[in-house]
C-alpha cells in the first residue's frame, strides 16, 4: 500500500490507522500498541518507566512523584523511531499520564535530519471529539472517504442501542477509573453510559476524571458499578478489588449486596478513545439491560462479580 509511513504511539490511534485501511502503512508502535493483534510484530519506540505489576496505591504515588518533577514518565528511543523514516506520527496531548506526547518526542525530533516527520495529536473528551479525530487522521492519510464510511458505521451501530434504551429505566452508575485513591471516570464514559440506558454519577460528559471520596461514594450509593482503572485488565483489575473490599464501606454499598458489581476490561476499550468506544458502549448496555441486549462481550470484555465474607478480605466469586 502506498500513502505516508506511520508511526502510532498510541493505543487508540493504532486502531484508528487500522480502521482507516492503513495498517499496511504503519511501521512502529508504542509499547502499549497491542490491538490487532498483527501490529505487536512491529517495532516498539516507547517504554514505561514504572514496573509491573505495582498496586494502584504505589502507581499513584511513582507517577506523581515524576510528574512534580517536570519529568516524563515514559522514553522514547529516539534513533529507532529516526530509522524507520515515518512521515506522521500520532500521538496524543490529552495526559500525560496515559501516553506519550509531544513534549516526549522534542529530543527525537530536534536531532532530526531531514524533512521532520508531521505530528497529528490527539485530545479527545467526548465522541464528537473522537469522530473528529477519525476525519483528522483520515485527511492526513489521504483516506477521507474511508474516516467517514467508519464514522457512519460507529454512529449507527450507537444508534441501535440508544433507540432501545430510551424510554427505559436508568439505573445509577459509578464508573470508577482508579480504585486506590479512588477516581470516577469521565471524558467519555458518562457518555457511553447514558447511551446503554444508564444514569452517570460523579462526572459529567467531557469533564475529565474527578477524584471520588468515599463518603460521597457511600452517599450515593449506586445502583452499578462499574470498575475500569485506565490501563488495567479485566485480570489486572481482580487483583486491585481484592484491596479494595478490605474497606468495611464497600460492604454496605447497594451494588455490592445486590452482586452489581462489574469488572470491564478497561485497558482495551473504555480507556481508548477511537472506534471500540462502541463495543464499550456494548459492554455497558449488556451490563445495564441484560434483557434488551447479548453481544457476546461478557467473558471477554466484562465480568460480573460477587463477594462473600468467609475472609476477612472477602473472596472474589466471578459470575
Amino acid at each position: 500500500m502506498t500513502g505516508p509511513r506511520i508511526v502510532s504511539l498510541l493505543p487508540s490511534a493504532t486502531e484508528i490507522a487500522v480502521a482507516l485501511g492503513c495498517e499496511g502503512q504503519l511501521f512502529g508502535r508504542s509499547h502499549e500498541c497491542d490491538f490487532p493483534p498483527a501490529v505487536q510484530a512491529l517495532p516498539v519506540c516507547t517504554a514505561t518507566k514504572l514496573a509491573k505489576g505495582l498496586p494502584s496505591l504505589e502507581i499513584e504515588n511513582r507517577v506523581q512523584a515524576i510528574v512534580s518533577q517536570g519529568l516524563s514518565c515514559y522514553e522514547v528511543d529516539a534513533l529507532l523511531l529516526r530509522s524507520l523514516r515515518p512521515d506522521v506520527i500520532l500521538t496524543q496531548t490529552a495526559c500525560a499520564v496515559c501516553a506519550v506526547t509531544p513534549r516526549d518526542l522534542e529530543e527525537a525530533l530536534s536531532a532530526w535530519t531531514g524533512q521532520a516527520p508531521t505530528l497529528l495529536s490527539f485530545a479527545p473528551d467526548r465522541l464528537v471529539d473522537v469522530w473528529g479525530d477519525l476525519r483528522a487522521a483520515g485527511d492526513l492519510l489521504e483516506v477521507p472517504a474511508r474516516a467517514e464510511a467508519v464514522i457512519d458505521q460507529l454512529q449507527a451501530r450507537l444508534e441501535v442501542i440508544g433507540r432501545k434504551t430510551r424510554l427505559g429505566p436508568k439505573p445509577t452508575v459509578a464508573a470508577i477509573e482508579w480504585v486506590d485513591p479512588l477516581m470516577a471516570e469521565g471524558n467519555w464514559v458518562p457518555e457511553l453510559i447514558e447511551l446503554a440506558g444508564g444514569q452517570s454519577l460523579f462526572a459529567d460528559v467531557g469533564q475529565h476524571s474527578p477524584w471520588l471520596e468515599w463518603d460521597s461514594l457511600c452517599a450515593a450509593d449506586p445502583e452499578v458499578i462499574v470498575l475500569m482503572p485506565c490501563g488495567f485488565t479485566i485480570e489486572r483489575t481482580v487483583q486491585d478489588v481484592l484491596e479494595l473490599v478490605k474497606d468495611p464501606r464497600w460492604q454496605g454499598l447497594s451494588a455490592v449486596q445486590r452482586g452489581a458489581v462489574n469488572i470491564v476490561d478497561g485497558h482495551h476499550y473504555f480507556n481508548r478513545p477511537g472506534p471500540r468506544l462502541v463495543e464499550s458502549a456494548e459492554i455497558l448496555a449488556e451490563i445495564l439491560h441484560p434483557d434488551l441486549f447479548d453481544f457476546g462481550h461478557k467473558g471477554r470484555g466484562w465480568i460480573q462479580m460477587a463477594l462473600h465474607q468467609e475472609h476477612s478480605i472477602g473472596a472474589l466469586n466471578i459470575l
